[in-house]
């Protein structure tokens, strides 16, 4: 069950965190770039080389720091069929060291197209006599805007395959709360309505540390709705972005984690991915050794949530 090997790899490593891999070709050292370029050209497959070689050096240097790494899949589609290819390499690669991959597409319809994407991302595809994993993610970010009838064949798919998601419920971005902060006629805010159902979806999925394989994506920019949200969704298991280079900070993350020290696992990406080119380590570390960088941000950034919530 995916929520139970997240934990125990959380345990292991004492660590918390999830490193986002949102490549853009800005962040990735010149002579990866360059290199890339002038065996396959400026073209679509010139740029997901040199996305799918960046991305491996972060994966080498991560593997016994964080527990899991979150692809998002809007950074490999903008690069056409050869960036879904990096895509996926990626997610092999990541497989094959040991990571727990969260594939993040905020995928959502109705009906046949709902079980569609669920089938991709989750579950198998039937070509034939024979059934194939498509993308080997073991977790997805979920929109519920369709309700139930959208989220249905994800939760089946969690169900049938251990898989996990993660539900869209209290965004980090700040226009969020346009839609997510309005009221009911009970008084109760939209996002506390939708926490309520993901508590509620959760039940089939319950493993054996209490925590359900249907999760919730909640933003460390508002701690004072995250902690509102906690005492709803006991269960949920919190997907935290906004960390970093959004803003967030460690003593926002707080109120995600329940007080056995579990509950959340908070994400951070270009902090990680471009940490050679910050201040803080741009002294230290050339673009050669970007992976060194973010294998350090990852270690700071480890011990400031543990910090915090411990």
């Amino acid at each position: 069950m995916f929520i139970d090997n997240l934990i125990e790899k959380i345990k292991k490593l004492d660590n918390p965190t999830v490193a986002g891999l949102d490549p853009k070709l800005e962040y990735i050292p010149s002579y990866i770039l360059n290199k890339a370029f002038k065996e396959f050209g400026e073209t679509e497959l010139g740029a997901a080389k040199a996305i799918l070689e960046f991305n491996k050096g972060l994966l080498d240097a991560l593997l016994d720091v964080v527990p899991a790494v979150k692809p998002q899949l809007a950074y490999y589609e903008m690069y056409g069929i050869e960036g879904l290819k990096a895509m996926k390499e990626t997610v092999s690669y990541a497989k094959t060291k040991g990571f727990e991959v969260i594939l993040d597409a905020k995928r959502n319809d109705i009906g046949t197209t709902a079980e569609a994407y669920s089938t991709a991302f989750l579950g198998k595809t039937k070509i034939g006599s024979t059934e194939k994993s498509m993308f080997e993610g073991d977790a997805l970010t979920v929109s519920p805007y369709f309700g139930i009838d959208g989220v249905q064949p994800f939760i089946s798919d969690c169900e049938a395959n251990g898989k996990g998601i993660f539900i869209l419920v209290k965004t980090s971005n700040k226009s969020s709360g346009q839609l997510q902060d309005l009221k009911t006629e009970a008084g109760t805010t939209i996002y506390e309505v939708m926490g309520s159902y993901v508590n509620e979806w959760g039940k089939t999925t319950i493993g054996k540390y209490g925590y359900s394989s249907v999760g919730a994506v909640v933003g460390a920019t508002y701690p004072e709705q995250c902690s509102k949200l906690r005492e709803i969704m006991k269960t949920a298991y919190f997907l935290v972005p906004g960390y970093g280079a959004q803003g967030g900070g460690a003593k926002d993350v707080v109120p995600a984690f329940n007080k056995d020290g579990l509950g959340a696992i908070v994400n951070a990406s270009r902090s990680i991915m471009c940490a050679y080119k910050s201040a803080k380590y741009s002294d230290k570390y050339c673009e050669e050794a970007y992976a060194e960088a973010a294998r350090a941000e990852a270690f700071r950034m480890k011990d400031d949530i543990n910090s915090a919530i411990k």
